[in-house]
């Protein structure tokens, strides 16, 4: 089944425990973040306003006792792209998310053949489909069985550090 638009907020929404989300892409071209990604690289700086959507949702997650996670495989040097989203992934993690990051420069990728995917409390997939541009083209229920994603998860999570102690170490 594949999910858009509000179906995507749906299913997403209905989490009753986690939601966690493997990103292997070093950029993602969204239409809707062509005028923001612009605008930091002419500025360094986002709109707070941009990212208060997401941020409020988490913290009514939180308020519920439910947890957004990710882990973002990097190499450096980091992309124009990255540092954008690295500066969302500040309000991100202010607002409770817990981000990790994967950092493979000059290592062998633990994740090598993982696509993208978010996987809801453990037990539902959605695989998240893009072009080799980071465009995205679909998101789809995964009806096999999720212990590979599971295990790309634990190892995403053993191999990646917290995103602040990241960017501490990097100096960005």
């Amino acid at each position: 089944m594949r999910l858009a638009g509000s179906e995507w907020r749906s299913f997403f929404d209905s989490m009753e425990r986690e939601a966690w989300r493997l990103e292997t892409l070093p950029v993602y071209s969204v239409p809707q973040e062509a005028a923001a990604i612009a605008e930091f690289a002419e500025s360094g700086l986002i709109d707070p306003a941009a990212v208060k959507p997401w941020a409020d949702r988490l913290k009514g997650y939180a308020s519920t006792g439910r947890t957004v996670g990710r882990v973002h495989v990097v190499r450096r040097p980091l992309t124009e792209y990255l540092r954008f989203e690295f500066a969302h992934y500040r309000h991100n993690v202010a607002a409770g998310e817990d981000v990790r990051i994967l950092d493979i420069t000059g290592r062998p990728n633990p994740l090598a053949g993982a696509q993208d995917f978010w996987i809801f409390d453990q037990a539902r997939v959605v695989l998240m489909q893009y072009e080799a541009d980071g465009t995205q083209i679909g998101r789809e229920v995964y009806e096999g069985d999720v212990t590979p994603f599971l295990e790309w998860r634990r190892t995403a999570i053993a191999e990646s550090v917290p995103f602040e102690e990241y960017v501490k170490g990097i100096g960005t």
